[in-house]
């Protein structure tokens, strides 16, 4: 019995997403536990694979509980960072004063230590949540900036000059064609963004947090815990790794008319 046509395609992206990623992680994961045998290596200098998947299975429920708490921090601080540069990049997008008055303020922002930041943000807003959040946002707000700066401004401009014929307002310029000229620019920001949030929110974690996949880091670093600490790197990975499928599909269905998506099908 034959797999009807419709539904070979979809395997067959399946296969060529998942097949090569996963081949190279059995191998990576086969060496790492030869070689830490091999060496002789202390559990507490690097754990086996297998230490860390027992660790793992020992109580799973923990580590997606804390995972989950440090995707939350991460998303909030995403959708507060990437609002506001959006925000920034239209009004930069049609002005060279507010791009020449903003912009430097944004690299600043960019080449800030985070761990500059986090204490002064506990100090001013205390333990909880807030802190981890707005770090996030500041990891996630530059990306976003500039590739929504850059997304606005690269129009078309045979499309452009034909509204403009039409006398099409400022306002329908921006919807008819600045913002679908921006959306694979900001699925881009999407992707490299969504991990620096995490990253953001798990140093963040570090200085503040009694939760989450940074707090798990650092008690089990203080604790010489490497299973432990590898068990919750790993639960992060996957994380980031899903967020990354996720967003992928998205970006086919939404931004199918586009020559990014199509040259790939």
């Amino acid at each position: 019995m034959s797999i009807p046509e419709f539904t070979q395609r979809p395997l067959r992206s399946l296969v060529a997403y998942v097949v090569p990623p996963t081949a190279l992680l059995i191998g990576i994961v086969v060496f790492w536990e030869f070689y830490v045998d091999w060496r002789d290596i202390s559990i507490i200098v690097v754990p086996p694979p297998s230490a860390v998947v027992e660790r793992f299975f020992e109580s799973p429920g923990f580590f997606w509980e804390h995972g989950w708490y440090t995707l939350y921090e991460a998303t909030l601080g995403l959708v507060l960072g990437s609002t506001v540069a959006i925000a920034l990049a239209v009004l930069m997008a049609h002005s060279k004063l507010a791009e020449r008055t903003f912009l430097p303020l944004a690299i600043a922002i960019k080449v800030t230590p985070l761990v500059a930041i986090a204490p002064v943000l506990v100090i001013i807003f205390g333990f909880g949540t807030t802190p981890m959040i707005i770090v996030a946002a500041l990891m996630s707000f530059f990306p976003t900036l500039v590739n929504a700066m850059t997304g606005f401004r690269d129009v078309n401009e045979g499309a452009h000059s034909f509204l403009r014929s039409i006398h099409a307002s400022r306002w329908q310029v921006f919807w008819k064609l600045r913002v679908p000229s921006a959306m694979p620019y900001l699925f881009i920001a999407l992707k490299i963004t969504y991990p620096l949030a995490l990253i953001g929110a798990v140093v963040a974690e570090w200085f503040t947090g009694t939760r989450g996949v940074g707090f798990i880091i650092l008690s089990a670093h203080n604790n010489l815990n490497t299973p432990t600490l590898f068990a919750a790197v790993g639960v992060l990975a996957i994380i980031g790794v899903t967020i990354n499928i996720v967003l992928s599909v998205i970006e086919r269905r939404v931004l199918f008319w586009h020559e990014s998506v199509r040259s790939t099908n």
